[in-house]
């Protein structure tokens, strides 16, 4: 008689959100369009913290002010005067959460 094999490997989570598209368009460093963002952590004038699908993004600048926000679409636009804009991401390229880079 053969004998079966139950593979029991664990799967990854399959109700992940369907991938969207990720761009960033900034112009003339006052307006910047983010797409495939999942949550706004926090925003002020001088800087804005949104996950997105490829990690945690952080703009800086001045007068900055959130003029759109869309979750459903995954649609970011920021006005103001744009300095910088970088990525953070986490060992494994997951984002970590606001609370965990607080608290490292």
């Amino acid at each position: 008689m053969p004998q079966t094999y139950i593979d029991r490997t664990v799967q990854p989570d399959d109700r992940k959100r369907a991938t969207t598209r990720h761009s960033i368009q900034i112009d003339r460093r006052e307006n910047i369009t983010v797409s495939g963002v999942t949550d706004v952590i926090s925003f002020d004038e001088e800087s804005v913290i949104c996950e997105s699908e490829m990690g945690v993004i952080i703009i800086k600048g001045a007068n900055l002010h959130v003029k759109r926000i869309n979750l459903e679409s995954g649609e970011l636009v920021v006005s103001g005067e744009i300095d910088g804009l970088s990525y953070e991401n986490s060992a494994g390229g997951k984002a970590k959460s606001f609370m965990g880079r607080l608290f490292k």
